[in-house]
C-alpha cells in the first residue's frame, strides 16, 4: 500500500509507521523477524526498494543494530523495528550510538515478557529498559504513540529528534498499537517538518561532544575523523584514561537533551487545574482513560489527566502541575508497576495510586479505571 501525502488513508498502525519513516526521509532499514514487529519490516521491504533505499534482513538482532548505526555513519536516516528479545539483544550498540552521538531510530513493539514471555500478546513491560537498558550515563528519548494517527506522527518525529540531536530515540509502542487498522490523516509534505542532520563546513574539525550538538561528517565526504564508542575528544580522538575528557564528552551528550526539554518532552494533558483525581497514562492503555474520564464526570467526580506521548525524558513538570492540584493520581500500567514510580518520584505529598494488569494481551478497560477513580475519589 502507497500513501499520498495530503490524503486520508486507513491504515494498519504498522503501515503508517512505515509510511512516516519514508516520508521522514528514511532510506535504510535492517531488522530481524520477530512477533510482533514482523509488520513494520514486511511493509518497509516492500516500500523502501521503490524509493531508492535499502532493505536488509539480518542474520539476528545484534547485526541489525550494528547495520542501522553503520548506515547512518554513510549519510542515510535509518531504523530498525524489534520487540522485547530483541531489544535486549541491541542494547549494547545502542549504547554505543549514545556516545558516538549516531542518529537513527529504534522502533519496539512492546509484548508479554521476560524472556520470549507471549511472543504475539500486547504489554508494557519495556518501560524502563527504554530508558535504562544500555549502561552508563546518558539521556533517552522515546516517544509512546496511541493510536494510529499518531504512529504516523510520533515516526516523523522520532526521525526528526534523532537528527536534530545526533541522538538513538526509540519508538515505544505495543502489539495493540500496531495492529489497529484507523483512519488517519496524512498532512502535505509541505505542512511537515523534516529535519536533517548538521553537516560540517570543509575544514570543520569539530564532530563530537557539543552541548550545541556539533556537525556530522558522513563516510566518503573527505573528513578525516575517528568514530569510537571508547571516550574521545570532540575530534573523536580516544582518552580512555582521562577524567577530564570523559566527564566533558559525557555531560555534553546528557546536556544537550537535557537543556531542550521543553523542545522535546509532549504531552496531551486535561482539566489539569481543576481535579481531585489525576490519571496519567501512555500507549494503549491511555486510550481507556477517554471514556472512563467521560463517565467519571457525569458521576460528579472531578478528574484530569496527563498522557505521556513523550515518556523519556520523563514530563516532570506536567506530572508535577497534576500533583499540585490532584489529591490521588492513578496510574494505569500493562505491567506490574513501572512509570507509577516516576510518578511518585516527582508527585511530592500527592498519594499515587497503580493500577496494573499483565498476561494474555489483555487491556485495561474503562470500566476497570472508572471504578478506581470512583474508589479513591475524595
Amino acid at each position: 500500500m502507497e500513501c499520498e501525502n495530503g490524503k486520508r488513508a486507513f491504515l494498519q498502525g504498522s503501515e503508517a509507521c512505515v509510511e512516516a519513516a519514508l516520508t521522514a526521509g528514511c532510506r535504510f532499514f535492517a531488522g530481524y523477524p520477530i512477533s510482533p514487529a514482523n509488520e513494520i519490516a514486511e511493509h518497509m521491504a516492500a516500500r523502501l526498494p521503490k524509493v531508492g533505499g535499502i532493505f536488509l534482513q539480518m542474520e539476528d538482532e545484534l547485526a541489525s543494530i550494528g547495520a542501522v548505526v553503520g548506515a547512518s555513519w554513510c549519510g542515510v536516516k535509518a531504523m530498525t523495528a524489534t520487540s522485547g528479545p530483541g531489544f535486549s539483544l541491541m542494547q549494547e550498540t545502542i549504547g554505543w550510538a549514545f556516545m558516538t552521538e549516531t542518529p537513527c531510530v529504534i522502533v519496539d513493539v512492546q509484548r508479554v515478557g521476560p524472556g520470549t514471555g507471549q511472543a504475539t500478546k500486547c504489554a508494557q513491560g519495556d518501560v524502563m529498559q527504554a530508558r535504562w537498558g544500555t549502561h552508563g550515563d546518558y539521556m533517552a528519548v522515546s516517544l509512546c504513540p496511541n493510536s494510529v494517527q499518531e504512529v504516523f506522527e510520533l515516526t516523523i518525529r522520532a526521525f526528526n529528534l534523532a537528527e536534530k540531536y545526533r541522538t538513538p530515540v526509540t519508538l515505544l509502542t505495543d502489539e495493540t498499537t500496531v495492529h489497529l487498522r484507523e483512519h488517519l490523516v496524512i498532512p502535505p509534505l509541505e505542512n511537515m517538518e523534516i529535519v536533517n542532520r548538521k553537516k560540517p563546513k570543509a575544514g570543520e574539525q569539530i564532530f563530537f561532544g557539543l552541548e550545541s550538538v556539533a556537525p556530522m561528517p558522513s563516510i566518503g565526504e573527505g573528513f578525516n575523523v575517528a568514530v569510537t564508542g571508547s571516550t574521545h575528544d570532540e575530534r573523536g580522538f580516544r582518552f580512555t584514561a582521562d577524567p577530564v575528557v570523559h566527564r566533558r564528552v559525557v555531560e555534553a551528550i546528557n546536556n544537550k537533551i537535557r537543556k531542550n526539554l521543553d523542545d522535546i518532552v509532549e504531552v496531551e494533558s486535561y482539566n489539569v487545574e481543576d481535579c481531585k483525581v489525576g490519571v496519567v497514562a501512555y500507549g494503549i492503555t491511555s486510550r481507556a482513560i477517554y471514556e472512563a474520564v467521560e463517565e467519571a464526570e457525569k458521576r460528579g467526580v472531578k478528574v484530569g489527566y496527563v498522557r505521556l506521548k513523550t515518556l523519556w525524558p520523563f514530563p516532570e513538570k506536567s506530572v508535577q502541575r497534576l500533583a499540585e492540584n490532584a489529591e490521588k493520581i492513578i496510574v494505569p500500567e500493562m505491567n506490574l508497576g513501572q512509570i507509577v514510580n516516576e510518578v511518585k518520584r516527582v508527585a511530592g505529598c500527592t498519594e499515587v495510586v497503580p493500577l496494573n494488569k499483565i498476561g494474555g494481551g489483555e487491556l485495561i478497560t474503562p470500566e476497570e479505571i472508572l471504578e478506581k477513580i470512583l474508589k479513591e475519589a475524595p
